[in-house]
């Protein structure tokens, strides 16, 4: 049967903090557009640290769904990610309806990327001022730095800014880590992507933020300009990063430094081995079973 309604569903569901990353990710499996996490208890985590995620003792996960999906389905999607563990405690209610933007306006804050690194909704006041707060709204494309794979490389940034470099951002995306290169000081910036929306919301992103195009260049993978790039960021997965190593190599500049994100903990060695002809890695930085390396181009 299928449970075709307007507007919204969600679907919350009760866990404890040790698994509720597994359970997010079984809700996303099963259809979910966003989810959330909220404190089940009344133990608020107000301000983690730079990177974090806050972990209390129950969580309540909320999977938001389109309001025509089939709830069978998606909860046998569900009970499917999580095998061979049984679907906790759940229930289904709805939103009616209401816009998206106002739905995920609700949930998405402002977000401490570590050193004067900031990315900011629209229509939160930036909670400093005076940092480099980078402006995002939640859109079509992926990169919104919520998601591990992102925030480290957002983290790996403000750690190490670009000053005065060239930057290529490969598979951009939102056109988040290009942006947030350009705040931080790099000269000229190309990102490229093979998803038109990709490139669409990065041009948008970058004129929200002031960063004009003679700053950012935004294009197809094709076309961008030729090698020499001090700092390369690719935020992908690994098949692609291995497929791609050749290429990255011959883009980047004697001495420049790589930031390489989208790889599970497990396919760090298979990554790490593709670049090694060419690129000295530092040991791979991992949170929720996600990876970065960075590495220098020596040889």
């Amino acid at each position: 049967m299928n449970d075709s309604r307007p507007g919204w569903q969600q679907l919350s569901l009760l866990v404890s903090g040790a698994v509720a990353e597994r359970h997010c990710d079984a809700l996303l499996a099963a259809g979910a557009l966003a989810v959330t996490l909220s404190d089940a208890g009344d133990n608020p985590v107000l301000e983690p640290p730079p990177g974090e995620t806050p972990l209390w003792e129950q969580v309540c996960l909320t999977g938001l769904f389109a309001g025509d999906c089939d709830r069978t389905d998606a909860w046998l999607q569900l009970a499917a990610a999580l095998l061979p563990e049984p679907v906790p405690a759940a229930r289904w209610s709805e939103l009616g309806e209401r816009p998206w933007n106002d739905l995920w306006r609700e949930h998405f804050r402002p977000r401490h990327c570590g050193g004067r690194l900031w990315i900011c909704p629209s229509w939160c006041d930036p909670p400093e001022p005076a940092a480099v707060n980078l402006l995002l709204d939640p859109g079509l494309a992926f990169g919104s730095g919520d998601h591990p794979t992102t925030a480290l490389c957002l983290e790996w940034l403000a750690a190490e800014p670009p000053t005065g470099a060239r930057v290529l951002d490969f598979g951009c995306g939102s056109g988040i880590l290009a942006i947030a290169a350009c705040l931080l000081g790099a000269t000229r910036a190309v990102a490229v992507d093979i998803d038109p929306q990709a490139l669409t919301a990065t041009r948008a992103n970058a004129q929200r933020n002031g960063i004009t195009p003679e700053q950012l260049v935004v294009t197809e993978p094709a076309t961008p300009d030729a090698g020499g790039y001090a700092v390369i960021l690719a935020n992908i997965l690994a098949n692609p990063l291995i497929e791609l190593a050749p290429r990255i190599a011959a883009l980047t500049a004697p001495g420049g430094r790589l930031c390489l994100s989208g790889i599970l903990e497990s396919q760090c060695a298979a990554v790490r081995d593709a670049y090694a002809p060419w690129f000295d890695f530092a040991p791979p930085t991992v949170r929720e079973s996600w990876a970065r390396l960075a590495g220098c181009k020596t040889r």
